[in-house]
């Protein structure tokens, strides 16, 4: 029972009164007709029962639907709201105007969120000048290593990518898109680093030269710095231009980020995200293609500013004026795009090993799924949706549009990108990243507990 949501408790308690109200009526009918002694009253007591059977029943579910209506929702709705307060960064008021049978309870809410957000915001004040003084730092040390003329690349020990410089993305993209937590070998072959860092381990020498081949055939030169046996290394190449810019990406973090060979026991915070979202022909996957795709990453719970995928799509078929004036994408912008094909190709290679995560997941997947004849390619990542993720923090009476996520999550879709695939993405990630906090706080962790979660609201999908 504890598993069980609030509503479904009550629901089961009301099903508990009906069938006692039934049993009670019943024992009581069969007594009095016992007592009678009359066989021939039988069809009067039967027409009692069934008349007394529906009534109890009809009395007992329309009373369960009024409290449903004006105290389970209510309840469940102010504790979204206050999840989302407590782990999100949300101040708008808590809407309490569907609460007004619920007596002191939604007051005592709302006083209690403009406290939580006071004490937040005194916290914020006080911290502004610490974070002001290492961000500075920080944004110092950016700035020196930005100007270090070589491509850089640092990853762990077991060869993630936690920092790569401009230059060195560029290197990454005569592959493939350029991305954090991922593999190095999906950029360059392993023998010749892995037996750098093998005579580095047994010499004890913490740097060496080092001459690696990159999976496009291409040779690099330069030096490998090792950080201790668990602490990582530097790759650090010649650059293709000495005087070009090196902006870095990066996340420290990802040095002591946990692996664990199970999906199912993955912490999410853990997990790497491809958020997208596709701008189509229509509303059917079956007669309807892609005019735009458009995704972006999302790493140790944010969003990876630079590693995004973003582009037109010829769908080989005119697109309807009805679906233009959405999305504003005309048969005209699209005329010289690549085929959903090629573009299929480029982003599996951009999602690999991510989850998925999409707004009404199984639209977007089936246009994937449509080009596994055509490309070979299958797009078998695991997938999560953020309509039912939704509905395990606000529950399955709520409304679970985009927008109206993103209202009660504090995301803002600017007007000029909203119905954009890169729009959209991008408010979906966001609204990913704030759910992702909600869910830690509710003690939903791993990627298993989120799964098993969302299921009990899968059935929302239908209705």
């Amino acid at each position: 029972m504890k598993h069980l949501g609030l509503r479904t408790r009550i629901l089961l308690f009301f099903c508990l009164l009906a069938i006692g109200s039934l049993a009670i009526t019943l024992s009581a009918l069969w007594i009095g007709f016992r007592q009678l002694g009359v066989p021939e009253a039988l069809s009067a007591f039967v027409t009692t029962g069934l008349i007394a059977g529906f009534g109890v029943t009809g009395l007992v579910a329309f009373i369960w639907l009024l409290f449903d209506d004006n105290v389970s929702k209510p309840i469940e709705s102010i504790a979204a709201s206050l999840r989302v307060r407590a782990h999100a960064d949300v101040s708008t008021p808590i809407d309490v105007t569907d609460a007004k049978y619920l007596g002191d309870l939604a007051p005592a809410a709302s006083a209690m969120g403009t406290i939580l957000e006071n004490v937040m915001r005194a916290r914020s004040e006080a911290t502004t000048k610490e974070l002001a003084e290492v961000t500075a730092q920080r944004d110092q040390l950016v700035k020196i290593l930005s100007d270090i003329p070589v491509a850089t690349f640092l990853a762990t020990a077991d060869h993630q990518i936690v920092l790569y410089d401009g230059q060195a993305a560029a290197l990454m993209e005569r592959v493939g898109a350029a991305r954090l937590k991922t593999s190095l070998f999906d950029y360059f072959d392993a023998p010749a680093i892995i037996s750098a860092l093998s005579q580095m381990q047994d010499t004890g020498t913490e740097h060496m030269h080092v001459t690696v081949v990159s999976q496009c055939g291409r040779v690099y030169s330069g030096t490998i710095r090792t950080y201790g046996p668990d602490g990582g290394y530097t790759l650090m190449l010649e650059p293709l231009e000495p005087s070009a810019a090196r902006p870095l990406t990066y996340d420290f973090d990802l040095l002591n980020s946990a692996q664990s060979d199970s999906l199912s026991d993955t912490l999410l915070r853990d997990l790497v995200y491809v958020v997208f979202d596709t701008e189509t022909t229509g509303l059917d996957p079956v007669t309807d293609e892609v005019v735009q795709l458009g995704a972006v990453r999302v790493v140790n719970g944010k969003i990876v500013q630079g590693e995004a995928f973003e582009t037109l799509v010829n769908p080989e078929m005119t697109i309807p004026k009805r679906s233009t004036d959405v999305h504003r994408i005309s048969n005209e912008m699209v005329t010289d795009a690549p085929y959903f094909s090629a573009v299929c190709t480029e982003f599996h290679a951009f999602s690999k090993e991510s989850v998925f995560v999409a707004h009404n997941a199984a639209f977007d997947m089936a246009f994937l799924h449509k080009q596994t004849q055509k490309t070979g390619l299958r797009f078998d990542h695991p997938v999560l949706d953020t309509v039912l993720m939704s509905a395990a923090i606000f529950g399955g009476s709520a409304v679970h549009t985009l927008d109206a996520i993103c209202d009660r999550l504090g995301v803002c879709i600017p007007q000029t990108q909203r119905h954009t695939a890169m729009g959209d993405a991008v408010a979906t990630a966001r609204a990913l990243v704030a759910m992702i906090a909600i869910f830690e706080g509710r003690d939903i962790q791993t990627y298993g507990e989120l799964r098993n979660t969302m299921n009990k609201y899968r059935k929302i999908l239908n209705t």
